[in-house]
């Protein structure tokens, strides 16, 4: 079985465009506006979608998404629910979906049964910000079972060998956080960004997506000449902090969304990505 994101990425190549990433997290406000809000995110642009599983501790994530996980918890959202949304929504969409949770919701819910569950669902990979590299055999093994990706993470502080230790057999794309610190909006691109990227391209052929405090299309069109997908999550999900329930919202993420991805249109590859697994 083909997975939606290398089959995304593939399209995209063949159009000569790039990947907007889109972050929001599930259940906030609640799971029914999430699945109109996938819809919207699709409709509007998105190529792919992470849905953020809510976490008390989210140690990697800055006030925005924190009071976003929050708000999820307070409506009753949990990994199951997730998952139950997940299949209710591919009756209406195959966008690529992708969890990015915490380690310890899935060793809660158990890897085996999380990696089978979630594939039935129709989740299409996970990224997980505390599972190191070196503990991560497993989880890994149990999804590539089920024909799912575990998305590969590389900071700024990674050394040349680390990054070639954690991109190595990189599946989907690699998510490269262009800052050290926590999720944010930011008010420019890092100037080492360039830099960042060569290093990484150096040791995989996968495609690298650029994410962590990218909020204006201007800000997009600046990080695309370096990687092929950008990845936006605080400016939606605080966009969605200040809408809540209200009727606008929707055509508020919807005309957000738009505009960060016209950026992405027509862009040259250098045919230096593969879009293949393991």
């Amino acid at each position: 079985m083909n997975n939606r994101i290398s089959e995304k990425f593939s399209q995209l190549i063949s159009k000569k465009e790039k990947a907007l990433i889109t972050f929001i997290t599930a259940g906030d406000p609640d799971l029914e506006t999430t699945a109109e809000l996938v819809l919207t995110l699709e409709k509007a642009g998105a190529d792919v979608i992470e849905l953020g599983v809510p976490y008390s501790d989210p140690l990697a994530d800055g006030p925005i998404i924190q009071q976003a996980s929050q708000r999820a918890l307070k409506s009753g959202t949990n990994l199951k629910k997730i998952l139950q949304l997940v299949s209710r929504l591919r009756q209406t969409t195959q966008v690529p979906i992708i969890l990015m949770t915490y380690y310890n919701p899935l060793i809660r819910y158990g890897l085996e049964r999380v990696a089978r569950d979630a594939a039935g669902a129709g989740v299409d990979g996970f990224i997980v910000p505390d599972l190191p590299v070196e503990e991560s055999e497993e989880f890994h093994t149990f999804l590539a079972g089920n024909g799912l990706y575990l998305i590969p993470l590389v900071a700024p502080t990674s050394g040349p060998d680390r990054i070639a230790n954690i991109t190595g057999n990189a599946e989907g794309f690699v998510y490269c956080v262009s800052l050290t610190g926590v999720t944010g909006i930011r008010d420019k691109v890092p100037d080492d960004l360039q830099g960042f990227m060569e290093t990484v391209r150096r040791y995989t052929g996968a495609p690298l997506a650029v994410g962590f405090g990218v909020s204006t299309a201007q800000q997009v069109a600046v990080i695309s000449q370096h990687c092929d997908a950008v990845i936006v999550g605080s400016a939606l999900v605080k966009n969605i902090g200040e809408k809540g329930k209200s009727p606008d919202l929707t055509e508020s993420v919807y005309k957000l969304v738009r505009s960060l991805k016209e950026p992405l249109k027509s862009e040259s590859y250098d045919g230096r990505v593969s879009v293949s697994g393991r």
